[in-house]
């Protein structure tokens, strides 16, 4: 997670926010990482990458007051989505009171009953991710209502705290798993700070267990999943982010622990099959293409979007940098489109991947369908 400091131009703060909160192995990262977020400019950043901003920033001990009253209004001006729209629409709007509540609490609580009100009414199906950063959020503004503030408040915080943590428990799997393997820190930390105790009741140490035996599989490779894991794995939370002490040099030293080293295997090549496939009427024009590929065994997704584009023009992609790696945007020359709220879905068989291109390795025959759809 440290080394992708510096070999990415993205700037991604959860990754600050967990290297402070785990501690910091990579000193020289940790003061890269901090400088430049310390540059970006916050009028270009949604109210979700400000908020993880600030909290990065709080975590290093840097001052954080025109970001904060940059967000401030932002969020003052929100306008909720339409009912029905995707839950994760709520998530930048979590993680921006989350952020608000560390700094100024008192001044958050319009904001943040607002939201809550908004949350409880909202018919979308539930995405633990987004209920995950409502909780820490709404668990901030419920631990922090200053005295002789409306009792209404606490009501309100409690009841939608509840709801949260019931619908979250819910997605917790036979091994522990909550939600998918990449939902789960964040939901670890929601579940573990909570004032509302869901009803079903969870089972810590088997999600743990289930956790340290995937990453010992390697399934933790992107620096944003480690980035979201990570703070659990250490007993901390976003909730801890104001308790961080920083000193001129505060890392720690790393803790190698060994584990079997894989067999080498010889390389042999493998097929893939790809699809790329539009069906949305009125929206473009309409196709279902299939190709297939063979690349080495152990490749990644994206060589294989790579070796068809070669094959065949038709097959031509293109990505952008996210805080969870390379994203697929635009294929064939059509690409999303925020206000048709159209999207590129990666697929394996009927399965959408919750790995990025650059990490998912396929399998021998599998079939990968890169489907344009809407949200």
């Amino acid at each position: 997670m440290e080394t992708s400091v510096a070999r990415s131009d993205f700037v991604n703060p959860s990754i600050l926010i967990a290297m402070n909160l785990a501690g910091t192995y990579n000193v020289d990262a940790q003061k890269l990482l901090t400088n430049k977020l310390m540059a970006i400019d916050s009028a270009d950043l949604t109210s979700g990458q400000l908020a993880l901003t600030i909290m990065a920033l709080t975590s290093s001990c840097r001052d954080t007051e025109s970001q904060v009253s940059i967000l401030q209004k932002k969020m003052e001006n929100w306008e909720p989505s339409s009912p029905g729209a995707d839950a994760s629409a709520f998530y930048g709007p979590g993680l921006a009171i989350l952020a608000l509540c560390q700094k100024n609490s008192e001044a958050t609580l319009p904001i943040a009953a607002r939201f809550a009100k908004t949350l409880m009414k909202d018919p979308s199906p539930f995405n633990v991710d987004t209920g995950a950063v409502s909780t820490l959020a709404l668990t901030c503004m419920y631990n922090r209502i200053p005295v002789g503030s409306e009792e209404n408040y606490r009501d309100l915080f409690g009841e939608v705290l509840k709801i949260l943590v019931d619908n979250i428990s819910l997605r917790v799997k036979p091994d522990g798993i909550i939600g998918d393997i990449y939902s789960t820190g964040l939901a670890m930390q929601a579940l573990s700070v909570t004032p509302e105790q869901p009803t079903k009741k969870w089972d810590c140490e088997k999600t743990m267990d289930t956790i340290l035996k995937e990453i010992k599989q390697g399934k933790f490779q992107n620096p944003m999943s480690i980035a979201q894991i990570l703070p659990i794995l250490k007993g901390k939370t976003y909730l801890d982010v104001p308790q961080v002490t920083c000193g001129p040099d505060h890392g720690v030293p790393p803790i190698v622990t060994d584990y079997p080293t894989p067999i080498p295997t010889s390389v042999s090549n493998i097929t893939v099959k790809y699809t790329i496939t539009n069906q949305l009427k009125g929206i473009d024009l309409l196709f279902n293409w299939t190709i297939e590929v063979s690349v080495k065994s152990g490749s990644v997704l994206l060589v294989v979007l790579e070796e068809a584009q070669r094959k065949d023009s038709k097959f031509k992609f293109e990505t952008k940098m996210t805080s969870w790696g390379l994203m697929v945007y635009s294929i064939n020359n059509i690409a999303e489109n925020v206000n048709q709220k159209t999207y590129w879905e990666i697929l394996s068989g009927k399965t959408p991947l919750n790995e990025g291109i650059a990490y998912y390795i396929p399998s021998n025959y599998e079939h990968i369908t890169a489907n344009f759809t809407q949200y």
